[in-house]
């Protein structure tokens, strides 16, 4: 077990634009050799965006974009035509393929928080693709066979117990509340990189939400 710190994650970001990044993974000019991917997931990024901050039209290619929303609503616009707004609770995911490009703002009246997690595809190429899934449940995995890896949302209430999925990785992300993952306090934030899962479980030390990603390379 490798557990990462909220406080260790590389910031990023324009404050003076309403943008406020912190990065999990190698990312940009934080170029960090020992820190570029685990398993399939190359990037884990907490993005904060002040009402009517958000990013520009950018390209993607040859990776699969997993957003969920902490806070507020964003809006996502892509070249393929696809324009949805994504709330708490809901799965959207991109596959950016061959290549696509998108928008993606706070176009409400309150702060935005959102989870962006990219992983990389078993083979690169394809059509790009969209899908968003709203109000997902814990007992539902979202599956994403492009990267042979397999979402799991856990809510857990105090003293709650629930497997951690068996796997040659496991990725395990809080979003909020205080969790405890063999024998490790974690907080908002706070991640575990697991190799080699079995027998695990995460409890709830307070009311609290976890995503882990469950990967077979």
């Amino acid at each position: 077990m490798d557990v990462r710190r909220a406080a260790e994650r590389y910031p990023g970001g324009d404050r003076a634009t309403g943008i406020e990044s912190r990065h999990a993974f190698s990312f940009g000019p934080h170029y960090d050799p020992g820190n570029l991917r685990f398993g399939a997931v190359i990037a884990c990024n907490e993005e904060r965006l002040a009402p009517g901050a958000g990013f520009d039209e950018h390209p993607h290619s040859h990776t699969e974009i997993v957003t969920w929303v902490v806070e507020g609503e964003l809006t996502h616009r892509d070249s393929a035509g696809n324009e949805t707004v994504v709330r708490r609770g809901d799965v959207q995911r991109l596959s950016s393929a061959r290549g696509v490009r998108h928008v993606e703002r706070n176009d409400g009246a309150a702060p935005l928080v959102f989870l962006q997690m990219w992983l990389a595809p078993v083979r690169p190429g394809g059509e790009p693709s969209y899908e968003i899934v709203r109000g997902i449940a814990d007992s539902t995995p979202y599956a994403v066979p492009e990267a042979a890896a397999m979402l799991h949302v856990r809510r857990l209430g105090v003293g709650e117990r629930t497997a951690v999925p068996d796997g040659a990785y496991v990725y395990v992300h809080v979003v909020r509340g205080e969790v405890r993952v063999g024998g490790e306090e974690l907080g908002p934030g706070d991640s575990v990189r697991v190799e080699g899962a079995k027998d695990l479980e995460a409890e709830g030390v307070t009311k609290a939400e976890l995503l882990l990603w469950e990967m077979a390379e």
